[in-house]
């Protein structure tokens, strides 16, 4: 059961994966903060030289996403795949960065111009890179909230059609769906205002926290009802 939760708490992670991407590419001058398999190819058109597409922001995002990548990890150490206080830890801090950034999006004039949007995209991708670390320590399979690409290939060759079994279809076809309507979301929330799409992504994260930290407290919970420690009375 804790597992599932786990899940759940992934794919609506996934899901706002898609929206901060969305806001990313279409608001901050084409950059992906979450997927860095786009960013990578963004940067390399843009090295070619082809016209209108950045360097700077997609090279800082890449960097700054390893390095939240790095800093989880390192927090995180030999944790297992179980969800661990430091799990509750990585999370809980990128739903208060994702937070500071809706306000910094809010109140600083123009913030998708010049040194200002380059800040947001590199602080942002720092925060994907914690948790798509923190989520590669649970081992999920097929669900890594930032990239579904694998997932694709999985559905497809896994399938009936193609002679399989249709293993794990239901998860890997939501994760594909749910970063599509996120995409969809966070691009609408741009007609509105940049800060509400990363304002939403911060309370997603945040519950995803908590359904992931409640999920292994009750594990722990009927562990300690399963072997209760004997009395020294």
């Amino acid at each position: 059961m804790t597992r599932r939760l786990d899940l759940a708490m992934l794919l609506l992670l996934t899901f706002s994966t898609g929206m901060v991407d969305a806001i990313g590419y279409l608001g901050f001058d084409k950059v992906f903060t979450g997927n860095m398999t786009g960013n990578v190819v963004i940067l390399g058109m843009g090295l070619a030289g082809a016209e209108g597409v950045p360097v700077l922001r997609p090279a800082l995002a890449l960097v700054f996403f390893m390095i939240g990548a790095a800093l989880s990890g390192r927090i995180l150490g030999d944790i297992g795949e179980n969800w661990h206080h430091r799990t509750t830890v990585i999370f809980s801090s990128v739903a208060v960065g994702c937070a500071a950034l809706s306000i910094y999006v809010a109140v600083v004039p123009d913030p998708e111009i010049g040194l200002a949007g380059t800040i947001f995209t590199s602080a942002l991708s720092a925060l994907m890179g914690a948790q798509a670390a923190a989520a590669r320590k649970m081992k999920i399979a097929d669900v890594t909230t930032v990239v579904v690409t694998s997932t694709i290939v999985g559905l497809a060759s896994d399938s009936r059609l193609a002679g399989g079994d249709s293993t794990r279809w239901v998860r890997r076809f939501l994760a594909v769906v749910l970063i599509l309507i996120g995409a969809l979301a966070g691009a609408a929330t741009l007609m509105l205002n940049q800060w509400i799409g990363i304002a939403i992504v911060a309370v997603l994260v945040a519950a995803a926290t908590v359904i992931g930290h409640l999920g292994e407290k009750k594990k722990q919970t009927r562990a300690e009802a399963a072997d209760p420690v004997p009395s020294n009375a």
